[in-house]
This record gives C-alpha cells, sequence and structure tokens, in this order.
C-alpha cells in the first residue's frame, strides 16, 4: 500500500493513476470547449533488448467549422494489429497533422522532427493526399483526406524546425 498526498492508503497506485488521469482529461475538455482550443499528448516507449522505439499520442480539437466539434487524431508508430489485436510498433510513423481550409487553399500543417522539404514526397489521388518522407531512420506516411482534388503542381512544400507546411491551393 502506498501513502496519498491527503494521508490515506491506497492498494491499487496504478488504477489510482489512470482515474485521475481520466478527470484530469475530462476537465481540459471541458476548458477547451469552452475556449475552442486544441489539447495534444504524446509519449515515447523503449523496448528492453530490442532496438525498435514506439511513439504514440493523440491530439484533441474543440470547436472546428460546426462549432462545438471534437475531434480525436492519433499519431504515431504504434498500432494495434488487426489478426491478432495486439499492439505492435511499425517501423513507419504516422506524423500529426492538422489541416486548415482557407478560401482560396488548404493549408496542411505536419509535425516530422529531423525531415527538410527535399525529404518530402506527395501523391495526389482523388481528393486523398498521401505524404512521405524518409530521411535516415525516420520514417513518415499519412494519408489525408481533403474537400478537394488539387492539381500536383498547385501544391508547395516548405519546412522549420520539424514542421512541414504543404499548400493546396484550390
Amino acid at each position: 500500500m502506498s501513502k496519498q498526498k491527503d494521508g490515506s492508503k491506497s492498494s491499487g497506485g496504478s488504477f489510482d493513476g489512470i482515474l485521475k488521469g481520466f478527470t484530469d482529461l475530462v476537465e481540459k475538455l471541458g476548458e477547451l470547449a469552452e475556449k475552442g482550443e486544441s489539447l495534444s499528448k504524446s509519449g515515447e516507449l523503449k523496448f528492453p533488448g530490442k532496438e525498435a522505439k514506439g511513439v504514440y499520442g493523440f491530439s484533441v480539437k474543440v470547436g472546428g467549422l460546426g462549432g462545438n466539434d471534437v475531434t480525436v487524431e492519433p499519431f504515431g508508430n504504434i498500432h494495434k494489429d488487426r489478426e491478432t489485436g495486439k499492439s505492435v510498433v511499425q517501423e513507419i510513423r504516422e506524423p500529426l497533422v492538422d489541416v486548415f481550409e482557407e478560401e482560396a487553399y488548404t493549408l496542411l500543417n505536419a509535425e516530422m522532427p529531423g525531415i527538410s522539404a527535399a525529404d518530402v514526397k506527395l501523391e495526389v489521388r482523388d481528393d486523398i493526399l498521401t505524404i512521405r518522407a524518409v530521411k535516415g531512420d525516420k520514417k513518415y506516411c499519412k494519408e489525408i483526406l481533403l474537400s478537394f482534388s488539387p492539381a500536383q503542381d498547385k501544391i508547395t512544400v516548405s519546412c522549420n524546425n520539424g514542421i512541414v507546411e504543404i499548400k493546396c491551393i484550390k
């Protein structure tokens, strides 16, 4: 048993921690709903004796175009295997991407540390934009559903401090 701050004893420390974390998240989501902001949380797992490194996270956005819409977007390279149901670490990371719809263009900001604009490869298929980037051991891939089908020559890519900015002109 462990002592808590108020002096009471707890027998299931990890369960109490999960409940506290969930309560904190619900409170934070309430604050976000009032302000129309976003929340992002991530972490890194290292596996003893293995070269694999797992990155996981999620982003919660409140208040999009519809007012009080809530969007939860996971990112990272830890995914559930559909056949076995077990969590697996994949070699390719799925970056966190923010999409901003403007009147004349759609702007995408993707978090890809260690990547330059020259490392980014884009593929457009109808209204799906696939972003791929490889540099050394850093590998990223993400498919984004757009509101239109952009022409390949109307897309620009720039990069600054690990943020890849992709502008798709309508």
